[in-house]
């Protein structure tokens, strides 16, 4: 049970619970600012479910490219094509909380706050470490053990190279030299070639 009240765990769940409610009021303002902004440039008769449906995206579409990005970087992946659409929604969603805003910089800090906001604190939460720093563990108490990541491909087994097979010697013999003979004289042995 103590494992489960760590400091780390319980900063990580307060840390949740503040996004979930930051979530909560700014996609409230956000989406009401997108939702009015959509609404005052589309034609006479566009349904309602549009503003919102612009709405959703221009919030959550960040978001999600943001989660992308970290699998992204986890497997070494290019992340150019989701960090184009993570700036280009979020300047949408911006876009929409400046233009329906007083025209007055407090009014366009105010407007544009709780999306900025939102977008500050998934940044926070999602740019942490994937991986917890390991904790000692008491003797006696089990461990669970974090997964590892196995290559996919098979190690190389490196063997040791065959000899070439061999041939047993024979001897060459020359057409120039037919023999030597080596004969004992005055102590010494002489050579002679003979053909």
């Amino acid at each position: 049970m103590r494992r489960f009240l760590n400091p780390d765990r319980l900063e990580a769940v307060a840390l949740v619970l503040i996004l979930l409610i930051v979530a909560g009021t700014a996609g409230w303002a956000s989406f009401s600012h997108v939702h009015d902004w959509t609404m005052r440039h589309v034609p006479d008769g566009t349904p309602d479910a549009f503003g919102w449906a612009n709405a959703v995206l221009s919030d959550l579409v960040p978001v999600a490219c943001l989660l992308d990005i970290r699998r992204r970087r986890r497997h070494r992946q290019p992340i150019g094509y989701p960090v184009f659409l993570m700036l280009a929604f979020a300047s949408f969603s911006l876009a929409a909380q400046l233009a329906v805003a007083d025209a007055s910089p407090s009014g366009w800090l105010l407007s544009a706050l709780p999306a900025i906001a939102f977008m500050a604190l998934t940044k926070l939460v999602f740019s942490g470490s994937s991986r917890p720093a390991p904790t000692p563990t008491p003797a006696g108490e089990s461990v669970d053990a974090e997964p590892v990541d196995l290559p996919t491909t098979p190690a190389p087994v490196f063997t040791q190279p065959t000899p070439a097979p061999t041939s047993p010697v024979v001897p060459v013999r020359s057409a120039l030299v037919s023999s030597v003979i080596q004969t004992p004289r005055n102590g010494h042995i002489v050579s002679e070639v003979t053909r």
